[in-house]
């Protein structure tokens, strides 16, 4: 390509570019301006809706328009397709690196093959957690992974430090949750390092309560659910695999 058409192509990109540039830089002023105690915005970029605009704060999205006077707390939908494009953007956002996640760090118990993976963000003192773990004593071929973060105050900081340093702490916590078979007092020297660790890391993926449950495939279930919707959710992972 001669070189006077490779400047004029580069410049005319630059130029389609440079609208989005100064409208993110116009919302990103204006919304501090206006609302000085939001969080701080992560990402703005074109909705799918022309003329709109998404505004993130970490894993939540909202909308305004190309000056930043509106904001829009909703939903998009398209209603032709009949997508939730909002929950789809926010399903995204969370999904996760499941192969990369820290399991050193995790409590693991398994059943039967231990084939189909998920790991629970879990708080010893969650109720939620606790019909949960219940429901996960009904499931076949699973490999569980359990990342402690006492996230609900009282004693859960006492209770997960007393889990995971005692000698087997998968049966500690099975038999805590299941059975509320007190754990047996920590060692002083214990590592717990990992709790910190796992705290840290549910800021970051954006854990905001428990049980938190992710699956293989990156995607989450936020809350307890019962075993057959859980198997629901697992099957449906293994059908691509299996009609290959």
């Amino acid at each position: 390509m001669p070189y006077a058409a490779r400047f004029l192509t580069t410049s005319l990109l630059v130029a389609a570019c440079l609208p989005a540039l100064a409208n993110e830089t116009v919302i990103r002023k204006a919304i501090a301006e206006r609302m000085p105690n939001a969080p701080k915005i992560d990402e703005v970029r074109p909705a799918p809706m022309p003329g709109l605009w998404e505004v993130r704060f970490g894993n939540e999205v909202r909308y305004t328009d190309a000056t930043g006077t509106y904001l829009i707390e909703g939903e998009l939908i398209d209603l032709k397709s009949k997508k939730n494009l909002t929950e789809e953007r926010v399903t995204q956002l969370n999904r996760v690196d499941f192969a990369a996640l820290p399991f050193k760090d995790a409590l693991m118990w398994r059943n039967g093959s231990g084939k189909r993976r998920i790991a629970v963000f879990a708080d010893p003192n969650c109720g939620y957690c606790k019909r949960f773990e219940k429901a996960l004593q009904e499931m076949k071929d699973v490999t569980v992974y359990t990342f402690l973060i006492p996230i609900l105050g009282g004693d859960s900081p006492e209770k997960t430090r007393a889990i995971w340093c005692s000698k087997d702490g998968a049966n500690t916590w099975l038999a805590w949750m299941l059975r509320g078979e007190a754990p047996p007092k920590p060692a002083a020297g214990c590592d717990d390092g990992a709790i910190e660790r796992n705290l840290a890391l549910s800021r970051k993926i954006h854990v905001n309560g428990t049980p938190a449950i992710l699956l293989e495939d990156g995607n989450r279930i936020p809350g307890a659910v019962g075993p057959v919707e859980l198997e629901k959710r697992l099957q449906a992972l293994a059908a691509p695999a299996s009609k290959s």
